[in-house]
């Protein structure tokens, strides 16, 4: 079941910009590409969020690394 929408509210100049340029794109409204760039945004944010490793994986390769010489 999909949620139900809800409305944002935005400064009208950037509304007219954000036309603009669906105008030329391959967007079929200005909220589909709001969606799209928020949805690009929050994808990053939670990349961000994430740890590449825990620190005991980190641990673990140092541990590795150390056995090998390398450090």
């Amino acid at each position: 079941m999909r949620e139900p929408k809800v409305t944002v509210k935005i400064p009208r100049p950037l509304y007219r910009k954000i036309q603009q340029v669906v105008e030329d794109s391959g967007f079929n409204s200005p909220t589909d590409f709001i969606v799209y760039v928020l949805r690009d945004l929050m994808g990053e944010a939670d990349e961000e969020k994430k740890p590449e490793f825990t620190q005991d994986e980190l641990d673990d390769v140092k541990r590795k690394l150390k056995n090998l010489g390398y450090l």
